[in-house]
């Protein structure tokens, strides 16, 4: 077994844990401890607060993911003024083994170890991953998180994208007329646009401007709350927009990557759980003309777990880097 410190930055709350991981690189996490980033001044001082509150001899290797661009030379958190230099953070931080992931490569490493109770189907047959081939992984929150998992006889190797970035396709006049507002707004429209946390709002906006609907505009969190619970019948409706949308695009990153399985993760799908087996989503991912057959047979699973970020970070300290 390796002793590790798994941590997971994002721009508002700090993850860390104590981690185990077995000869397969499957992890084991020890007491989950949360902070608020912005109560830090660096990522220095909330990493002391950890060392403080979990107390004893802590290993001396580390696996934090982040929730930005890695392989720069300054990092930069989005909403956080913490700048991390990687050059010097071992040394800062007191260790002398570090690996640092971005975070959605840190949700592909988890699903990679993820047993089959974590991983329950929602689309296509239920067959196991592929001893040879990729995996898409894909998740909507702040922008749209998109990584491959590619096995080469049954080893998986992660490799993270910017397939978020992609442009949008528009498939019937509505979403056409969706991409013409949003291009008055945004220079490119890329799948993010639509498909992420802010995109169901982009769409909510898009929608009532073209229709000339009088709408109650809504932070995100509202409107996400109000389309889940059926209490705005407009925002409903461009959740069952959104959907439609969110099938097309991950249905074209499997095509691009492999159409062996998919993997949903995140907590906006796992909020949107109950809903999606109704919802255009499957009809729209396997809309893919030539391929429509074997788009319907391709597994689409959820990624459940309450800290796949600590998981996957502890996961990815291991790999290749």
């Amino acid at each position: 077994m390796t002793d590790i410190i798994a941590a997971d930055i994002g721009g508002t709350n700090a993850r860390f844990a104590r981690a185990k991981l077995d000869a397969r690189n499957v992890p084991t996490l020890g007491k989950v401890r949360k902070y608020k980033v912005a109560d830090f001044q660096s990522l220095q001082a909330c990493w002391a607060a950890f060392v403080r509150d979990e107390g004893g001899d802590l290993p001396k290797a580390a696996s934090i993911a982040f929730a930005t661009a890695i392989g720069r030379d300054v990092i930069k958190l989005t909403n956080s003024s913490w700048m991390i230099r990687p050059e010097t953070l071992d040394e800062e931080l007191g260790l002398k083994q570090m690996r640092l992931v971005n975070d959605f490569e840190a949700v592909a490493h988890a699903v990679a170890r993820l047993p089959d109770d974590n991983l329950p189907l929602l689309f296509g047959q239920d067959r196991p991953f592929p001893r040879d081939g990729g995996v898409t992984v894909v998740g909507p929150g702040t922008g749209l998180g998109v990584a491959m998992i590619a096995f080469d006889d049954g080893e998986p190797h992660v490799i993270a994208t910017e397939g978020g970035h992609l442009d949008f396709a528009p498939l019937d006049t509505l979403e056409e007329k969706i991409l013409a507002y949003l291009r008055d707004k945004f220079l490119r429209v890329s799948t993010e646009r639509v498909v992420s946390g802010p995109g169901l709002n982009n769409i909510y906006k898009a929608m009532a401007t073209i229709g000339h609907e009088r709408v109650m505009l809504m932070e995100d969190a509202e409107l996400w709350q109000a389309a889940i619970d059926g209490t705005d019948e407009f925002a409903r409706a461009a959740f069952d927009r959104f959907c439609l949308c969110y099938g097309s695009v991950v249905g074209d990153l499997a095509l691009a990557q492999g159409p062996n399985a998919v993997v949903l993760a995140g907590g906006l799908t796992q909020r949107m759980r109950a809903l999606l087996p109704q919802s255009g989503f499957h009809r729209r991912f396997t809309a893919k003309g030539r391929f429509e057959s074997l788009m319907a047979t391709v597994p689409i699973r959820l990624a459940v777990h309450e800290e796949i970020g600590l998981y996957g970070a502890a996961a990815a300290f291991r790999e290749k880097k």
